[in-house]
């Protein structure tokens, strides 16, 4: 990179070590120019394909005047750095993609698009420190050094500035859009990134209902993908799909087979295709979302554990008294940007794991009820229509109350390990002895866990046989009424409700308790002071006061 550059790449005399930090020319001709390039180029590929269904031009000219200006003195006999004919180069390109970039999306009619005012904002990051030291150094000298590419620079850094702030305003959709007659439409749909990312399209309905109650035709419409006719039938053509190639495959396997004899011929009848799970067309359907809830929850769960990391160099910081001030307020800034990130992500994947866990409800209770209108007669027999309900209403419920704890069975091993990392570098083999308390309460809570699913199990039975006897209360209300079977039929109802409810009642003693041991388990799992210092002679434990000598 030194050869490149012409000059020495990083120094760190002049970038850490010091009271005014900087960084060399090459750092900010190479580095800082290409991280927005190279973050467009990688996301292009995502962007396009999720694309299929002025301020540029002149960010182009300028970049590629820079390029020329490097070719002229080529020609004049003064050679300048290979990283001038580079730079500009890669950033004029990548200025001419952002600027076909913007035309071809409000061809697609995109309202505001978040790659980018990403791209954008590092490109405005980026430029903060050349902008800071190009000052310093005329500042230093008492003169500019090279007045053309210092003046380039900073009408670049300024027409990046601006296409960031016009960036962030939403568009109007195009003439050709369809339009949307909705009486009440969702304004998420039209929102723009930033909203979007601060739920800012949401406020106008929290101030409404702060001022009043809120009345039926104060809720908005749902959005398109979110309506049951899109997602059921995204659900079935999937499920369509899996069974015909598993029939292929299923045909294909027994024509690869041979039969052994003529007896075999005659009697093997025609085997039976095998249903693909149900389960598998869900995921498949839904896949795209589960992918974007893992991602936001990866990045929030290694967010969570840099805080601490930063938090231990501050600490270190103060302790140093012959460490540069600017140290201190740059850790305390990625502290807060740490934490803003955090809370912003955090709230993205509750977001994108409750639309799933509503489309799932979504698809499920639409192919249910779609199964129900054709099932024949025979079929009717052997499933009752309070098992149908309850198909419905239950367990199409269940799977929205399972999908925000999928991701746990990743996620919750990953933070044990960072955990238990982060913790033994600090606590040393004492960290142990917590890991082993938690370990042990995993049977406990397990047993917890066994014993209420078989409460839900005979809870669900309680509750077929609750709606099958409404069902046939209410087939027969009449003969009922005649012979006076009131009191009768209301015992046999009540009773059952009262069985339910004290299934309920045990199942919510066992949550309880459950969830008052994970929350004393923190508190357990805290050694009493001194206790490192036993086991780890000549190492205090972080609760133990060390007195003066």
């Amino acid at each position: 990179m030194d050869a490149l550059c012409g000059s020495k790449f990083w120094d760190s005399n002049l970038s850490v070590h010091t009271d005014n930090p900087d960084v060399t020319p090459c750092f900010q001709n190479s580095v800082l120019a290409w991280v927005p390039c190279i973050y467009l180029w990688a996301a292009l590929p995502c962007y396009l394909f999720y694309l299929r269904h002025a301020l540029g031009v002149l960010l182009w000219c300028v970049s590629w005047i820079d390029l020329f200006y490097s070719f002229h003195g080529l020609v004049h006999g003064w050679a300048p750095a290979p990283i001038f004919f580079v730079t500009p180069l890669v950033v004029g390109v990548t200025m001419l993609l952002a600027t076909l970039l913007i035309q071809y999306e409000r061809l697609q009619g995109v309202r505001s698009s978040g790659v980018l005012i990403i791209f954008w904002f590092l490109c405005v990051v980026c430029g903060i420190i050349p902008f800071r030291s190009k000052i310093l150094s005329a500042l230093a000298q008492g003169k500019i050094s090279d007045p053309f590419r210092f003046t380039t620079f900073y009408i670049y850094f300024a027409l990046v500035l601006s296409a960031l702030v016009l960036s962030c305003s939403r568009e109007k959709p195009p003439f050709f859009s369809p339009k949307n007659i909705d009486p009440n439409p969702c304004p998420e749909a039209g929102a723009g990134f930033l909203s979007r990312l601060s739920f800012w399209w949401f406020t106008k309905l929290a101030i409404l209902s702060y001022r009043r109650p809120l009345e039926e035709w104060d809720l908005w419409c749902l959005n398109k993908e979110d309506r049951s006719h899109v997602v059921v039938q995204r659900l079935l053509e999937e499920r369509k799909k899996q069974q015909e190639q598993a029939a292929r495959h299923q045909a294909a396997e027994a024509s690869g087979k041979r039969l052994s004899s003529e007896g075999e011929v005659l009697l093997g009848g025609r085997p039976q295709a095998r249903e693909p799970p149900f389960l598998r067309a869900l995921m498949a359907t839904f896949g795209s979302s589960f992918l974007l809830s893992m991602f936001f929850k990866l990045t929030q769960d290694l967010l969570s554990f840099i805080n601490p990391q930063l938090l231990s160099v501050l600490i270190r910081f103060i302790s140093n008294p012959t460490a540069p001030t600017w140290w201190g307020f740059l850790v305390a800034g990625l502290m807060f940007v740490c934490s803003v990130m955090q809370t912003l992500i955090l709230h993205q994947y509750y977001h994108c794991i409750f639309v799933m866990g509503l489309r799932f409800r979504t698809g499920i209770i639409g192919v249910i009820y779609r199964k129900a209108l054709v099932i024949t007669n025979s079929v009717k027999r052997e499933s009752t229509v309070g098992e149908i309900v309850n198909l419905m209403s239950v367990d199409a419920q269940r799977f929205m109350d399972v999908v925000p704890f999928i991701n746990l069975l990743w996620s919750a091993p990953l933070q044990m390990i960072l955990a238990v990392y982060f913790l033994w570098q600090n606590l040393g083999p004492s960290v142990l002895a917590g890991v082993a308390l938690m370990v042990l309460l995993i049977p406990l809570n397990g047993a917890v866990a066994v014993k209420m699913r078989a409460f839900q199990v005979e809870q669900m039975k309680l509750k077929d046989s609750r709606v099958k006897l409404m069902s046939e209360i209410l087939g027969g209300i009449k003969v009922l009424k005649l012979y006076a079977w009131e009191p009768s039929f209301l015992k046999q109802v009540e009773d059952i409700r009262q069985e339910e409810l004290r299934l309920m009642r045990q199942a919510a003693y066992l949550h309880a308790t459950s969830t008052f041991i994970w929350i004393c388990t923190p508190f357990l799992v805290r050694r009493p002071p001194g206790l490192a210092s036993r086991l780890l002679p000549g190492r205090p434990g972080p609760w133990t006061l060390q007195t003066p000598p």
